[in-house]
């Protein structure tokens, strides 16, 4: 897609699962990628050793990013040592997030806080870190929430609770930076990804796939297909908007 060649993108979270299939999508779509991780440098390794089997050419357009989203200095940080390298900014892929399965009742402050913190916190500072930036290319942002935003669900409060404002925060922000910069949002169905799997070991849960329409699970690279379209030019008339590849389960 010529839409990324030579731009630069900052996915966060993208060392697995929806952010991994993005970083590939979008080094091989022939753009610069600050690929940032949380502690988690041999995931980074490896989507270095898939991008040389994959795509040769793209590895002098990989930065690595390691940071804490959830943390303003190291967004801060992690934001200057990218435009420093490539001297620009066109896109922030707020994919950064976490999980967990929890009775409400049993829900601790420290449960909250975290989920909050590393699903909706990092939104927020990231966005505020990025908007200087992409206001002089005129960019874009696409921020990951998740379809069970839109319908809730049980032992997954404090999940979509996060997940809701990232829905919240992405109108806002399009109202607000629009027409400078396109700001929208993506609410996958259930994704094979590491965190559905972990998901998957946790007693008593299950996914609903017989209630999918399509009867399956989306890829990670499915999802990224959605994401690189937000930020391309073909969705140059969304603004605010949230689309929700999730198989048929939400039909709006």
């Amino acid at each position: 897609m010529s839409d990324f060649i030579n731009k630069t993108y900052l996915v966060t979270g993208a060392t697995s699962g929806i952010g991994r299939a993005t970083a590939l999508a979008l080094l091989k779509a022939g753009a610069f990628v600050g690929v940032n991780h949380y502690n988690d440098h041999d995931g980074f390794d490896d989507l270095v050793r898939e991008l040389k089997d994959q795509c040769p050419e793209a590895g002098n357009r990989i930065i690595e990013l390691p940071g804490d989203v959830s943390k303003r200095q190291a967004v801060e940080q992690m934001v200057a040592v990218l435009v420093e390298h490539t001297q620009r900014l066109d896109g922030l892929i707020n994919n950064a997030g976490i999980s967990q399965i929890k009775p409400f009742i049993e829900i601790t402050d420290e449960d909250w806080d975290q989920l909050i913190n590393t699903d909706l916190k990092s939104v927020f500072l990231c966005c505020q870190a990025a908007i200087p930036h992409l206001q002089k290319t005129g960019g874009t942002i696409v921020n990951v929430a998740s379809e069970l935003a839109l319908t809730g669900r049980a032992r997954f409060a404090h999940y979509t609770a996060a997940k809701g404002g990232v829905i919240s925060l992405t109108r806002s922000l399009a109202r607000e930076f629009a027409p400078e910069i396109r700001v929208n949002g993506i609410a996958p169905g259930p994704t094979k990804t590491p965190m559905l799997d972990a998901e998957a070991q946790v007693p008593g849960h299950q996914e609903p796939v017989d209630d999918i329409p399509m009867k399956r699970v989306a890829t990670a690279e499915e999802i990224a297909d959605s994401i690189l379209f937000l930020a391309s030019e073909k969705a140059g008339y969304f603004c605010g908007e949230i689309i929700s590849p999730n198989g048929g389960s939400v039909m709006r």
